[in-house]
């Protein structure tokens, strides 16, 4: 029979067990972080993937594409667009890119293209730009101007302009869709039921954010890739197609609305996810 053990002893070993496993777990974690390190350092690291909504949406626009990104494991953001003004809004972007820690893959719908391409200057966590049925202004260019370069848009003729208090007192203008045109406008081949949410919850965009010409081009030194929408009423898709010839973006084309990925977050997803293997490959 073997002897009974004092609690005294029993106290040192449950101690000493502790300790053990204690560094034994400090040294997996050092480990651990070591390895995301170097993995950081040859580009390897999963990047966090980050979707920035255009005009007239908000970021629930991108929830088919975030439930199959993180179906995946991928770590997803999909911030709030003031929709206020190109520099302020990129600014805020930027803030965003700021708080996330390793490579990030910044993806812009629409208008959120200008975004990215200015927040993302001197970014360099930023490895990927990835622009779906989006503006990928140079230099003083506006969203506007790039519409225009190509007929074919009717969102003139969609929109409605509506008044905001400016802090000075004045009036500033906003442009929202009609909504009897929304679905038609930039959603077509939506579900109905669905386009009327949208066209209920849109956040209208400054009209001086629209004209306001842009100030840095990322796309100009990061790796991109490109979807143009080929039912596109708000952007050309011939404009689409020169920005992402000129932007030499690896570039897809998909039967789809202005509102890609809603209507087929399949096709928008994959092409995330083949700059995220890019991001990781180091290529």
């Amino acid at each position: 029979m073997n002897p009974p053990i004092s609690r005294r002893t029993m106290a040192v070993s449950l101690l000493a067990g502790a300790a053990a496993l204690g560094t034994a777990g400090v040294a997996h974690a050092a480990q651990s972080a070591t390895a995301d390190r170097s993995a950081e350092r040859h580009g390897t690291a999963a990047p966090t993937i980050i979707l920035i909504h255009g005009a007239f949406a908000d970021a629930s626009s991108w929830s088919a594409v975030v439930e199959r990104l993180q179906q995946q494991g991928h770590r997803v953001l999909a911030p709030a667009l003031p929709l206020r003004g190109l520099a302020s809004d990129s600014a805020y972007i930027r803030s965003v890119l700021d708080s996330v820690t390793g490579p990030i893959v910044l993806v812009g719908h629409s208008y959120g293209g200008a975004v990215i391409s200015q927040a993302a200057a001197d970014a360099p966590q930023v490895k990927a730009l990835v622009y779906i049925a989006a503006f990928v202004p140079d230099i003083g260019e506006s969203a506007l101007q790039l519409t225009d370069k190509f007929p074919g848009s009717t969102l003139g003729q969609a929109t409605a302009t509506q008044y905001y208090p400016l802090p000075d007192g004045g009036q500033g203008e906003e442009l929202v869709i009609k909504k009897d045109l929304f679905r038609k406008q930039f959603a077509a081949g939506v579900p109905r039921t669905t386009a009327q949410v949208m066209a209920a919850g849109q956040r209208p965009i400054t009209l001086a954010a629209l004209q306001e010409p842009a100030t840095a081009a990322a796309w100009k030194r990061i790796p991109s890739w490109y979807l143009v929408a080929t039912e596109d009423r708000n952007i050309p898709p011939a404009a689409e197609r020169w920005m992402a010839e000129r932007s030499r973006s690896r570039t897809v084309t998909v039967r789809a609305p202005h509102a890609a990925a809603v209507s087929d977050p399949g096709p928008v997803t994959g092409l995330i996810l083949r700059a995220v293997r890019s991001v990781r490959s180091g290529h």
